[in-house]
C-alpha cells in the first residue's frame, strides 16, 4: 500500500489523472490524500468533486478556501463567479449531494499510520497541535451538524487577526477557518495578515511565512498544506511540505508517495486562465 498527497487541484482534473496513472495508483491498495481546493479556476470541478467522492475510504480531502467558498454560493450567500468555473456543478443531478458531502469534510487530519498532518493553508503559530486538533473541531461541529449557514454567511472577514482564548462565537470561528484556509504570512507577534501573496523574496520585511515563526508544532509531526503557490522553488524547513505548484496558472500538479518521500510532477495540459 502506497499513500499519495496531492496538491491543489482547482478543477484539473486531467493532470490529476495523468499522475495517478505514472504511479498506477490502485484504490483498493493505496490512498490518495488532497490538501483541499478540489475545485475552482480549472474546467473540471464537478469531475474533480465526483472522483474523490467515488473514492470513498481511499480518498482522504481537507476543506479550501475554494471549497468553503462553493458552500457559500450553493447556499446562495455568494455569487457564482464566472472565473471559477464550476456552473457544471450547479447544472449536475447530483449537486446537492456534492455539496452536502464537500460540507463534511475536515479543515484537519492526521494520518493514523505515518502521524503527519494535513490542512489546506497552516496552523496557527500561537497552536499547539492538540489545540489545532480542537479548534478544527469546533468548526466542523457547525459545518456538519450545526448552523453552518450562518457560519458561512458571516465566515468572511479579515478580523480578528491574533488568535485569543477568550475569543468566542463567529470571531473565534472566523479566526480558525482563516487560519486553516486562507492564512500565509503573518507578523513577528503572530498577526495574520491577507494582503501579501508574493514570492517570499517580495514580502515586506516585517512578513513572515507563518511556518517559520516560533512554534515547537511545526517540529512535532510533519505538516502537509496547499494553498501557496508562490512558494514553488523556495527552501523549506524539515518537516514542512509545501504542496501547491500552481497547475490552475500554468504551471504543475505536485504529488508525493510518503513511503520513500519520491515526488511526482504533472505539467498542466493548457492554461487554464
Amino acid at each position: 500500500m502506497a499513500t499519495y498527497i496531492v496538491g491543489d487541484l482547482q478543477g484539473c482534473f486531467d493532470e490529476l489523472q495523468l499522475l495517478l496513472d505514472k504511479v498506477r495508483f490502485d484504490p483498493q491498495q493505496d490512498e490518495l490524500w488532497l490538501v483541499g481546493d478540489l475545485v475552482a479556476r480549472g474546467d473540471k470541478s464537478l469531475e474533480c468533486l465526483r472522483f474523490v467522492k467515488a473514492l470513498g475510504d481511499s480518498a482522504k480531502t481537507v476543506l479550501g478556501n475554494h471549497d468553503l467558498h462553493l458552500i457559500a454560493t450553493a447556499l446562495g450567500l455568494k455569487s457564482i463567479k464566472k472565473r471559477d468555473r464550476v456552473e457544471a456543478i450547479f447544472a449536475a443531478d447530483d449537486f446537492v449531494e456534492l455539496i452536502d458531502w464537500l460540507r463534511h469534510q475536515p479543515l484537519l487530519r492526521q494520518h493514523p499510520k505515518h502521524g503527519f498532518i494535513m490542512c489546506h493553508a497552516g496552523i496557527s503559530p500561537d497552536w499547539s497541535l492538540r489545540r489545532a486538533k480542537k479548534c478544527a473541531a469546533e468548526v466542523e461541529a457547525v459545518l456538519q451538524q450545526g448552523d453552518y449557514r450562518t457560519l458561512i454567511k458571516e465566515m468572511y472577514g479579515e478580523q480578528p487577526d491574533r488568535w485569543s482564548k477568550q475569543l468566542k462565537g463567529i470571531e473565534r470561528l472566523r479566526y480558525i477557518i482563516n487560519v486553516f484556509t486562507r492564512m500565509r504570512f503573518c507578523y513577528a507577534d503572530h498577526r495574520l495578515d491577507f494582503a501579501c501573496k508574493t514570492r517570499l523574496a517580495d514580502a515586506p520585511s516585517d512578513l513572515f511565512p507563518w511556518y517559520k515563526l516560533d512554534n515547537a508544532t511545526y517540529q512535532q509531526q510533519p505538516i502537509l498544506f496547499g494553498h501557496w503557490a508562490s512558494l514553488v522553488g523556495e527552501p523549506m524547513p524539515q518537516g514542512i511540505y509545501a504542496l501547491d505548484s500552481g497547475c490552475v496558472w500554468g504551471n504543475y500538479m505536485t504529488m508525493l508517495r510518503w513511503e520513500d518521500q519520491q515526488f511526482f510532477y504533472q505539467r498542466a495540459v493548457k492554461n487554464y486562465q
